[in-house]
């Protein structure tokens, strides 16, 4: 099941991480920066080409965005 809280926490750690505002993380994927604050606050999601696309820009697995895995990337753990 998805797991809203999960998604949300990892998104904006991911952008904090990267020393990025909501509003160039909104630039990359496309939004406003009102649907990026929506998305960290567990009250909206986002299609499925723009997980893509945070998953791209973050360089991070689908699996650890939806809380599936702990590890951000397979070549994390040394598979390529």
């Amino acid at each position: 099941m998805f797991d809203r809280d999960v998604f949300r926490t990892r998104l904006r750690e991911l952008r904090k991480q990267a020393g990025e505002s909501q509003a160039q993380l909104a630039k990359v994927i496309g939004v406003s920066t009102n649907q990026v604050s929506e998305m960290e606050k567990g009250t909206k999601t986002t299609t499925l080409e723009r997980f893509y696309s945070i998953c791209a820009h973050y360089n991070v697995s689908a699996d650890y965005l939806l809380g599936l895995r702990e590890e951000e990337s397979d070549t994390k753990r040394g598979i390529s």
